[in-house]
């Protein structure tokens, strides 16, 4: 994953982003907000709850990723 700016609103994540958090460590401004973990949800996105980053997983989710 490239660098990120907290204020994009959509981000495309993978296998290698888990277990994902925001803000994720290469984003310009990673001390923005608490960092939190991100549970994506069965259909493989989910928003923070802090900026409203809207994270999508691009593939499959792997085995045993709730």
């Amino acid at each position: 994953m490239s660098e990120q700016n907290i204020t994009q609103r959509y981000i495309e994540v993978t296998a290698k982003d888990l277990p994902l958090t925001c803000p994720m460590p290469d984003m310009n401004l990673w001390n923005a907000h608490p960092k939190v973990t991100i549970p994506l949800n069965h259909g493989g996105e989910a928003r923070c709850p802090y900026c409203g980053t809207l994270y999508r997983f691009k593939g499959e989710l792997p085995r045993g990723h709730h």
